[in-house]
């Protein structure tokens, strides 16, 4: 494939980015960027309400992502099984409250969605875009799960 298939994002300040500062409201819950949300709903999965009590005090998604990591009784293979759910409901809340990132996800018409994480291969594709690499995704070293639920968010957005 060519790069002209690939919407590549990156930075923090990207609307695509979990860490893009956008207040939203999800299930009736303020949050400060969809980190934030992320980290909730996993502590919450997992009965932890002392850190997802925490994580909502924190401002920082670095912080947020931080005490994420610290959910007791965490159990990867539950997570993995249902995050991409959990983001794409709270995606569709954050894109449908912002119009600029909206506007932004629209503009990618049918390109697959691609995180440029040079070191995230769980959510990105382990690679930076300017890594020839990351033009052909048999040769990416992450699974791009961000990309992916970008992509499921964007079409159920379109259908509503």
């Amino acid at each position: 494939m060519t790069a002209h298939n690939f919407a590549f994002f990156y930075e923090n300040a990207h609307p695509f980015s979990n860490w893009y500062m956008c207040p939203f409201e999800h299930n009736g819950k303020q949050f400060n960027c969809s980190e934030q949300a992320m980290m909730f709903y996993k502590a919450r999965m997992f009965k932890d309400h002392d850190v997802a009590e925490m994580i909502m005090e924190q401002a920082h998604p670095r912080k947020q992502k931080f005490l994420g990591r610290e959910v007791r009784g965490f159990d990867k293979t539950k997570w993995n099984a249902e995050c991409k759910d959990i983001m794409v409901e709270i995606l569709k809340s954050k894109f449908r409250q912002d119009r600029y990132s909206y506007e932004l996800l629209m503009e990618t018409g049918d390109k697959i969605i691609v995180e440029a994480s040079p070191t995230d291969t769980i959510w990105g594709i382990g690679l930076a875009e300017n890594d020839p690499r990351a033009l052909d995704q048999s040769t990416w070293r992450g699974t791009n799960w961000l990309g992916e639920v970008l992509v499921r968010v964007r079409d159920e957005l379109r259908k509503e």
